[in-house]
């Protein structure tokens, strides 16, 4: 694996979380999904070591860095098969909107726990009738004296039941139609009005999905994040993280099948005593599969600097970009390790037919690989829309 865009920190970084990572390894995060447990042990020990909020302002006890620290945290973890997929919603998304537009108060309320691992937040963005078209998002706030009553559905939000607090996308009542100008509301677990409902998933992890309903949901003031005007150009803030993270995620669980495919490949052997990996049918495939990898983190990498140095219009197209292409090299990656190690790849001995459906989503969410396709289509290429 390369590391030449690295820095010496940032490679330091990288060891000392594969590090972490092997101390817990995939036996620890199956054994947790299977029986409905959540990885308390690997967030506390992250988060008291600093990783959970190495993307956070230091003077809210983070590490002072950004998105390019925060994705090498979660794809090494990924790669030791461990990952946290709470490191994308809580630090990434909600830590990096507070951090930008949050009040004085809500980024000494919220930034220091999300640092730690002591507090975690939620994201709420998808809606059973808009999916993946954002503009359609018809969760509503409407002002009532000073406070804010927020109504409508939310689905698929990861990892409700272990957060603190909800940071939902909505828009003001007078807002219904034209132009999607966004509202962001840190909602609390406890509100009153605000249910959540497990969504029953096939997928097997530890952090689960669920629905949620704000039922005419009363908040004071202070939980709207930022400017009620301010458009698209909050949600940018959290969206291009999110899909960073998207294909940190990917890197790290395609990184892992490849490896525990490369070491079957070494010793296993069935013809005249070689190991199979000897042989270009399965040597060439794997080969293919670290090559895509590669060259989806250059992209992560990419994305990752222009988030940081603020860029949000060039980080929007090179996130999709990366997440794009980190999934399709994670399903290519886990199908052909899972084919390497044949009727082996698919028992619960070698950890990697979970990761068959794990995989799956990873084209699927934050973003379909064909809203990918239609943003780069129209956006970067200038095509006119189909929709």
């Amino acid at each position: 694996m390369s590391t030449i865009l690295e820095t010496e920190e940032h490679k330091a970084l990288r060891a000392a979380v594969a590090a972490l990572g092997r101390r817990f390894g995939r036996d620890y995060s199956t054994a947790l999904a299977r029986r409905g447990e959540h990885p308390r042990e690997l967030w506390a020990e992250a988060g008291k070591l600093g990783y959970l909020g190495v993307n956070l302002p230091e003077e809210y006890g983070g590490g002072g860095g950004g998105m390019a620290e925060l994705s090498i945290v979660l794809e090494e973890l990924g790669a030791a098969g461990s990952p946290l997929l709470m490191l994308v919603v809580s630090p990434a998304i909600c830590g990096t909107v507070i951090a930008r537009f949050g009040t004085e108060e809500q980024k000494r309320a919220w930034l220091p726990g999300l640092s730690d691992g002591s507090l975690s937040m939620s994201f709420g963005i998808t809606e059973p009738d808009a999916g993946s078209n954002s503009h359609r998002i018809t969760t509503t706030a409407r002002r009532d004296g000073v406070d804010w009553i927020l109504s409508g559905r939310k689905v698929f939000i990861s990892g409700v039941d272990i957060s603190d607090a909800t940071l939902i996308v909505g828009r003001t009542e007078d807002a219904k139609s034209g132009s999607l100008k966004p509202c962001l509301f840190i909602v609390p677990r406890d509100a009153p009005g605000f249910t959540r409902t497990p969504i029953d998933m096939e997928l097997q992890a530890a952090e689960k999905q669920f629905e949620l309903v704000l039922d005419d949901v009363r908040l004071p003031a202070d939980a709207l994040v930022g400017d009620e005007e301010a458009g698209l150009l909050q949600l940018f803030a959290g969206l291009n993280p999110e899909r960073i993270m998207g294909a940190a995620f990917s890197i790290g669980m395609g990184r892992y099948a490849v490896e525990r495919a490369v070491e079957y490949a070494k010793t296993r052997t069935v013809w005249k005593g070689a190991p199979i990996g000897a042989h270009q049918a399965i040597a060439h495939p794997l080969a293919q599969a670290h090559i895509e990898l590669e060259l989806s983190r250059l992209m992560m990498q990419k994305a990752a600097k222009l988030c940081d140095d603020g860029d949000d219009i060039g980080a929007g197209e090179a996130a999709n970009m990366a997440k794009y292409a980190a999934a399709e090299a994670c399903v290519r990656a886990v199908d052909q390790a899972v084919h390497t190690l044949g009727g082996n790849g698919l028992t619960r001995e070698y950890g990697l037919a979970s990761l068959i459906t794990a995989a799956r989503v990873s084209r699927i969410a934050p973003v379909s690989r064909e809203m990918i396709l239609n943003y780069v289509s129209h956006q970067t290429l200038g095509l006119p829309k189909s929709y």
